[in-house]
C-alpha cells in the first residue's frame, strides 16, 4: 500500500510516498522538501505537497516530529506549528496514521536499511549481527539516542532521553569544559557537550586554555571553520568534539549491552571524515575492564539519504502491514 511519509523539523517539513507491504518499506519516492517559516502549519504544507506532485494523496500518513509523543496537543521544536493527533484523520483525509519521535524514525530506518548503507567507523569491520541491542545515537540540534532491540522474527525500537545522561569528563581540558558550563546549566548533560551548540563551549574553553581571546562565534561558524580547517582553534575544537562523542557512544552502548552502534544525524554524516582520523574509536573502547569487550563492538555511520522519512514509514508498515 501506499502512505504519505513526514518528517518534520524545525526548518524544514519533508514529504515523500512510500510503498509498504508486510511490515516493510518497499520503496520511498523523490522527497519534497518545504521550508516550514513559509507555511502557516502541518496542513497546508500537507495540502501543498499534494499540489506540487500533482496527484491524490495517499489515505494513510506516516508522521516523524522532532517532538515527545503525548497528549492530545504536541508543540514542536524549534517550530511554530501545533500538530493535534485526534484531528489527523479529519483534516488530512487520511483513515490511518502513525505519529513517531524523529529520532525513533530514525531508529525504525536502522532496522531496515540495506548494510550497504552504512559505513563503518571503527571496530571490526563485520556487518551487524541479525539479533541484538543497536544502540543509535545522533549529535543534532540536541543528542538524539534510541535502542533497536532485534529478535529472531522481529525488532522493536525503543525511543529514550539518553541524551540527557551527565556528562562525565575524562580529562583536565573536559574537566575546564563542565566547570565552564556548570556555571549555565548546573548540570551538565551528554548532549550539551555532544550536539551541534556544544561545539562553541568547547571551542570557547580552548580558547581560555590558551589564554586567546576570541570572538564570540555561533555554532555553525564555528563549525563551518572547523570543517573548511581554516581555524586552528576551531579544528581542535572539532577533534575535542569527536573524542566526546566517542566517550558517550561508548558509555550507551556499555549501558545498553549492545552489540552494535550506529552513529546517525545530519551532523553525524558531515563528520564521517572525521571521525575516523580522531580519537573517536580510543574514546569508544576506553571503558576500564570492557576495553576488550568495547574493540569488539562494530560501529557504523547510517548514510541513507532521507532516514527520517524512510524510519516513519517503517514504522507505519511495522504496525499496520504485519
Amino acid at each position: 500500500m501506499e502512505v504519505v511519509s513526514v518528517d518534520i523539523g524545525g526548518t524544514h517539513a519533508r514529504f515523500a510516498i512510500a510503498e509498504v507491504d508486510k511490515g516493510r518499506v518497499v520503496a520511498l519516492g523523490e522527497p519534497v522538501t518545504l521550508k516550514t517559516a513559509e507555511y502557516a502549519g502541518f496542513q497546508t504544507a500537507w495540502e501543498a505537497f499534494g499540489q506540487q506532485i500533482g496527484r491524490p494523496l495517499p489515505r494513510a500518513a506516516a508522521i516523524a516530529v522532532a517532538s515527545p509523543i503525548s497528549g492530545d496537543v504536541i508543540k514542536l521544536t524549534n517550530n511554530p506549528w501545533v500538530i493535534r493527533p485526534p484531528l489527523i484523520k479529519e483534516r488530512l483525509h487520511v483513515d490511518e496514521f502513525v505519529l513517531i519521535n524523529d529520532f525513533g524514525a530514525v531508529g525504525q530506518a536502522v532496522a531496515q536499511v540495506d548494510h550497504k548503507d552504512f559505513l563503518h567507523l571503527c571496530g571490526p569491520d563485520v556487518p551487524f549481527a541479525d539479533r541484538g541491542v543497536l544502540t543509535v545515537c545522533g549529535p543534532g540540534t540536541g543528542l538524539g539516542v534510541a535502542q533497536v532491540l532485534r529478535t529472531a522474527d522481529r525488532y522493536h525500537v525503543l525511543e529514550t532521553e539518553g541524551g540527557h545522561v551527565d556528562f562525565a569528563p575524562l580529562d583536565a581540558i573536559e574537566d575546564r569544559l563542565t566547570k565552564r558550563l556548570r556555571t549555565n546549566y548546573t548540570r551538565v548533560s551528554a548532549e550539551r557537550v555532544v550536539s551541534g551548540p556544544g561545539i562553541v563551549a568547547i571551542y570557547e574553553t580552548l580558547a581560555d586554555l590558551e589564554h586567546r581571546t576570541v570572538p564570540r562565534l555561533d555554532d555553525k561558524a564555528i563549525w563551518s571553520a572547523a570543517l573548511d580547517e581554516g581555524e586552528s582553534l576551531a579544528v581542535a575544537a572539532l577533534d575535542r568534539f569527536c573524542m566526546s562523542l566517542g566517550s558517550v557512544a561508548g558509555d550507551l552502548a556499555l549501558a545498553h549491552g549492545s552489540n552494535g552502534v550506529v552513529i546517525a544525524g545530519g551532523l553525524g554524516l558531515r563528520l564521517k571524515d572525521h571521525i575516523r582520523k580522531s580519537g573517536f574509536a580510543e574514546r569508544f573502547a576506553a571503558k576500564g575492564r570492557f576495553q576488550g569487550r568495547m574493540s569488539a563492538i562494530p560501529v557504523k555511520l547510517i548514510t541513507y539519504p532521507q532516514p527520517g522519512l524512510f524510519g516513519a514509514a517503517a514504522a507505519f508498515a511495522q504496525e499496520h502491514t504485519l
